[in-house]
């Protein structure tokens, strides 16, 4: 397990909630959360925001979504380690997450590039990787970002699975369109 599990925001208006630095999300408290403003100024809160807080306020800032992500998960950061470009679309549940998920290149952990290059990743999409690091996932409600969270490290996990025993094979970008429109026709959501 490595120190955290990475870091967890929701916005309100003009606030962020954010988990605090080093903090254990399995451990933390609503009492322990940190409230900034958009510009990332302490408005309540006795702890530091997570370090990746520049990564969170840009997100709000480009996307306008209501909640962020941010995971070490196991087979999304493996795979964040081993692929360059973007995960193929290898299952028809990609759609939800926009289509094929963008690596974004490696910047230093909580560094104002980093933001960057995840703001570009993200563009049209509900979840990147993060090059030797891990993943972020957005939606418009924290329950959304969570779920967008999970269904990246399932598929994440699908492709280490599926290139232990061949050589996995994505869709075709009208199969893609083809599943985003049914799911689109049964209503199903985010």
């Amino acid at each position: 397990m490595t120190r955290t599990q990475g870091n967890v925001s929701a916005r309100d208006g003009d606030h962020v909630a954010i988990t605090p630095a080093g903090s254990n999300l399995g451990e933390l408290r609503a009492g322990q959360v940190t409230i900034v403003d958009r510009s990332g100024e302490l408005v309540a809160g006795r702890l530091a925001p997570s370090s990746e807080l520049p990564l969170h306020l840009a997100v709000y800032e480009h996307h306008g979504v209501g909640a962020v992500v941010h995971t070490h998960s196991p087979s999304a950061t493996a795979v964040a380690c081993t692929l360059e470009g973007e995960l193929p679309c290898i299952h028809y549940e990609m759609v939800l997450l926009g289509g094929p998920v963008r690596v974004a290149p490696y910047r230093r952990f909580g560094s104002p590039e980093l933001a960057e290059v995840a703001i570009e990743a993200l563009r049209d999409r509900r979840a990147a990787l993060l090059a030797n690091h891990g993943a972020v996932a957005v939606g418009d409600t924290l329950e959304e970002a969570v779920g967008a969270a999970r269904l990246l490290e399932w598929l994440c996990d699908l492709l280490v699975r599926a290139r232990a025993v061949g050589t996995p094979s994505p869709l075709s970008a009208e199969e893609v369109e083809n599943a985003r429109a049914e799911f689109e026709r049964r209503g199903y959501s985010r």
